[in-house]
């Protein structure tokens, strides 16, 4: 079959780098292990439209992602589909209709829903619609019958071991279209980059987090598996840096030594590679990142999220300040560049819990802060809090959850918009504007290479509203 997968235009706040789909390069390459011949068009970067593409390849399915703030643009895209042959099957799969299957499935535009991990139910629904058989034998999916009622199936299992999963298939990106995942490489520009992901889930279930609407099972990749993709990447791809998407990649601390052994001994620690979720500080000593640091890591990030020990509990983030700081203090030990993740505005704070935040930020000095004020996406257990706590949503459009924007999107008790909103821009200027970082970033030959778009996002990050 001719397959086509669809990553709509990302709806973002500030100027970020694109990346290609990882889930999508995994579905891509699910498709072609099963003899189809897939194609993906990426709403980020493609300049003709999609119903031109629909009309001239005439795919025989559509597969849609969506995280929230894509959900409204995969709404849009599948009615294009449905424009040009509304007898094209649209599948719509990624976080937000995995949380929400009904609403997406409900809809006349889509098809089928495939809730969770993609990869087993894409191949089986596949050869389900090739046959024009009963979808009912089909684990993971909620569609709509002719009738209209919603009809969801019963879930599929994770998937138990990852290594039997090919590897992304990159060769559906035009990867040349792609800039840097994160600014690491001081002396190339546009540099080639590539994301991986060694493990999946996480044992923790903070609050906050989106992770926890999934099971908590934590699933890993061996490491000679991990590293076989990351020599691809490397030798075949010409990788000039990588991006770890682990949400938990330290857990397992023998498995993480392993993957380092087994990057030198190939000699793949010439490339630079980083963290994008961040790594665990409770799991992360001098030993572990200067393993880390020998085998090519750059830069990592940990999850701080508050500087107040009480505010961390509520949200069960099993985390303490001093480990946060003592993560913190052996990352600069071994030369590891850090990114400090902040919340503002948690269930539960006041102007003190987000002063203490600021402060923590300040005394960590990270070379990287991001404060982002509180997202309550639906399915989390801070979501639920809002709605039953007598709190108030301030959204009602799924493409205004993007992080990091400067409104905030609920309040409840003392934790009002407008606090919310003040001590976010109060933290940027306070951290950025001390003397020392100044010329920390005056100094960084990245700020004159991307002297345009930092002085985009500083004005839009530290001005007032």
């Amino acid at each position: 079959m001719r397959v086509l997968l669809v990553n709509p235009k990302s709806k973002l706040p500030i100027d970020v780098r694109t990346q290609p789909s990882l889930g999508l390069a995994y579905i891509g390459a699910v498709s072609r292990q099963r003899g189809d011949e897939p194609r993906v068009y990426d709403g980020d970067i493609e300049t003709v439209s999609l119903v031109d593409v629909v009309r001239e390849w005439q795919p025989h399915v559509v597969g849609i992602t969506a995280n929230t703030t894509q959900v409204k643009a995969a709404w849009r895209a599948a009615a294009e589909v449905k424009s040009v042959d509304a007898d094209i099957p649209v599948v719509l799969g990624g976080p937000h209709p995995s949380v929400l299957p009904e609403e997406s499935a409900a809809r006349p535009e889509v098809d089928i829903v495939v809730r969770g991990e993609g990869e087993e139910t894409w191949a089986e629904l596949c050869a389900v619609l090739e046959q024009h058989a009963d979808l009912g034998s089909v684990l993971g999916i909620t569609f709509q019958t002719p009738a209209g009622s919603v009809i969801h199936n019963p879930d599929r299992p994770p998937i138990k071991d990852l290594d039997t999963l090919p590897l992304p298939d990159y060769s559906l990106f035009r990867m040349a279209e792609y800039t840097n995942l994160q600014p690491t490489l001081d002396t190339v520009e546009g540099a080639r980059s590539f994301s991986i992901m060694t493990s999946r889930g996480c044992p923790y279930r903070c609050a906050y987090c989106s992770q926890s609407i999934y099971p908590a099972r934590y699933r890993v990749r061996s490491p000679e598996h991990v590293v076989a993709e990351w020599r691809h990447l490397v030798r075949d791809l010409g990788a000039q840096e990588i991006g770890v998407l682990d949400d938990s990649f330290n857990i397992q601390r023998k498995r993480v030594h392993a993957i380092c052994d087994l990057l030198i001994a190939e000699g793949l620690n010439h490339v630079p590679w980083i963290m994008i979720n961040g790594i665990r500080a409770n799991l992360a000593d001098k030993d572990l990142l200067a393993h880390m640091k020998a085998a090519g890591c750059k830069r990592t990030a940990f999850g701080v999220e508050s500087g107040n020990q009480a505010i961390l509990d509520s949200i069960d983030k099993h985390l303490t300040l001093d480990q946060i700081r003592a993560a913190f203090r052996a990352a600069k030990e071994v030369d590891l560049e850090t990114i400090g993740f902040f919340i503002i505005g948690l269930p539960g704070e006041t102007e003190e819990t987000m002063e203490q935040t600021i402060r923590f930020a300040i005394e960590l000095d990270p070379v990287v802060a991001n404060f982002s004020m509180l997202t309550p996406f639906p399915g989390t257990r801070v979501y639920q809090q809002i709605q039953e706590g007598g709190g108030r949503l301030l959204v009602d459009d799924w493409e205004d959850y993007a992080f990091f924007e400067s409104t905030a999107r609920y309040e409840m008790g003392a934790t009002t918009a407008e606090l919310q909103t003040r001590k976010w821009h109060e933290a940027y200027r306070r951290f950025y504007m001390r003397p020392s970082r100044i010329l920390r970033t005056l100094t960084r030959w990245q700020t004159w290479r991307d002297l345009p778009r930092v002085a985009r996002m500083a004005l839009r990050l530290v001005l007032p509203g």
